[in-house]
């Protein structure tokens, strides 16, 4: 198995300098930054087509594209297409998640079976997804069954992979002593491959979740099925360009609010972790 991934459950920590504790110093405020920093990037958005430094109607002004958007956001064909969206997305990525834990702690469990399967994995894991649209076409047509195809198959690999770190990563004298206490295989797996391989699961869940949606608008977009995806391809055929970049704005506002609230999972979940104590201190 190849080692690009990194380990993002053990995040370090150095100790003060001078020996002693020292009171954590406040963080400027996030929020505060991240608005200024919108502010800033459609100021310079509206300026662009307004100067000519590139013809509005390749890039309209941020004013209009915000009022299609606000414009769009009344109608009750984009809920329904967000609702589409979301379903693709939360199916493809619950089904992949299923079998990428399934799948994870049973081959990690057994090194001579990872051992078996790490020459197929590495061949099928770079393979991208899109190059798998012919087939999901020949396969199922224009139905949700085509996105899902490549949702799957995307997200699995981004929890798999970090499903295996996880259950690879168990305390070998945590496995020793569960076992000196006569603790069965159920139970090991509950006490300690189980929290051993959460904080990997979590991680993997939320990188599979932004590929997962990244996948099943590109399914719409290119196959056809209903979702933002294919509301984006119908717009910029018939050559409603504002409609599209604020599309796209509703797509990214998506994506935000999936990786926000995983992330909240994450720390909900991981309250005991190093990691987490870590972020609260900082």
């Amino acid at each position: 198995m190849s080692t690009d991934i990194a380990d993002p459950a053990r995040p370090s920590a150095a100790p003060a300098a001078g020996g002693g504790p020292r009171a954590p110093k406040r963080a400027p405020n996030r929020l505060l930054l991240g608005a200024a920093g919108v502010a800033g990037f459609l100021l310079l958005w509206e300026a662009v087509p307004r100067l000519g430094i590139i013809p509005g109607r390749f890039l309209p002004p941020a004013s209009e594209v915000l009022l299609t958007l606000g414009e769009r956001v009344l109608l009750p064909e984009f809920w329904i297409a967000v609702w589409d969206t979301l379903v693709a997305w939360g199916l493809g990525l619950a089904i992949a998640f299923a079998a990428a834990v399934v799948l994870g702690f049973v081959v990690g469990a057994v090194p001579a079976l990872r051992r078996f399967t790490s020459s197929t994995v590495e061949f099928l894991r770079p393979i991208p997804s899109v190059a798998l649209i012919p087939l999901a076409i020949l396969l199922y047509g224009t139905d949700l069954a085509s996105t899902l195809m490549l949702v799957i198959y995307a997200a699995f690999w981004q929890i798999y992979i970090q499903v295996l770190y996880g259950v690879g990563d168990i305390d070998p004298v945590a496995e020793q002593t569960a076992r000196s206490y006569g603790l069965g295989r159920f139970a090991r797996l509950r006490y300690v491959a189980w929290p051993s391989a959460l904080p990997y699961l979590l991680t993997g869940l939320r990188l599979g979740a932004s590929v997962a949606l990244i996948l099943a608008v590109t399914g719409q977009l290119i196959i056809g099925t209903p979702g933002l995806g294919e509301q984006i391809a119908v717009a910029q055929a018939s050559g409603a360009t504002a409609l599209v970049y604020a599309l796209i704005i509703a797509t990214g506002a998506l994506g935000v609010a999936v990786n926000v609230g995983l992330r909240a999972l994450e720390r909900r979940a991981l309250r005991w972790h190093v990691s987490v104590r870590g972020e609260e201190i900082a």
